[in-house]
């Protein structure tokens, strides 16, 4: 296997798997994406929990594995409220057994492929869960198409605060906060295929250039420019960093 990033969609509905090989670039941010995550990382399982800021991985070699939960879906297969985590990469043993994380760990350590027995570890634990709640994913599915909050608590028939409390037990933030992260992934999305800034700002609903810039000053804590050139991107003149007005989730 070569070294660097890669990822292909899991078994489990809505989920990705991903595994990481090789030195991990602190400079290569992982920025909020409303997701949670579970991580086999030095021979421990770990969960990631949703971010509200980007996250820079520590220096350290080795390979690393993990599946990925689509928004939502996680406190379900996890046992707890998505809020008790944010912004948090906690051992799997803090949350489940003992016995149970270790025997899962033993079985993982044997396996031939780590992420394909991640993968069979959600899967037998969505078996036997409860399934996540579908008014949730209807919410993140409104959020994501760029729908206001407004406008999405009256589609799925929700009052302001059950949608805020009811968002923090899934998403681990309210949906104001889960609308801006999944708005800034739509517009990172548009500017790696080439899109400009200016005009990538305006379809994901922000009021100008200068919002998207802010937007991804304090979530990202850089610029467009500066993170899509740390993840290889070049773009093209239009999407300079002087047009603007001034990935893996892994644990140190």
């Amino acid at each position: 296997m070569g070294h660097g990033y890669t990822e292909w969609a899991a078994r489990l509905d809505g989920a990705t798997l991903w595994t990481w090989s090789g030195p991990r670039d602190p400079a290569r941010l992982v920025l909020p994406d409303g997701c949670m995550d579970l991580l086999w990382l030095g021979g421990r399982l770990m969960v990631a929990g949703p971010d509200t800021r980007a996250f820079g991985p520590g220096p350290a070699d080795g390979g690393c594995a993990g599946i990925r939960f689509a928004p939502g879906t996680a406190p379900a297969l996890l046992g707890v409220p998505a809020h008790e985590l944010r912004d948090r990469r906690v051992p799997l043993d803090s949350l489940w057994s003992g016995g149970e994380v270790r025997r899962l760990t033993e079985r993982i350590a044997e396996a031939d492929d780590p992420t394909a027995a991640l993968e069979d570890t959600a899967l037998h634990r969505a078996v036997g869960t409860e399934p996540p709640d579908p008014l949730m994913a209807a919410v993140a599915a409104q959020l994501r198409q760029g729908r206001s909050v407004a406008a999405t608590a009256q589609a799925v028939g929700l009052g302001a605060r059950q949608l805020h409390r009811r968002s923090l037990a899934a998403f681990g933030y309210g949906p104001k906060t889960l609308a801006r992260v999944l708005r800034l992934q739509r517009a990172l999305a548009l500017v790696s295929a080439g899109t400009a800034y200016a005009e990538a700002a305006y379809a994901v609903g922000c009021t100008d250039q200068a919002h998207l810039a802010r937007e991804m000053r304090e979530l990202a804590g850089t610029t467009l420019g500066g993170y899509l050139a740390r993840t290889g991107y070049v773009g093209s003149a239009a999407n300079s960093d002087t047009a603007l007005p001034s990935g893996s989730r892994t644990t140190a």
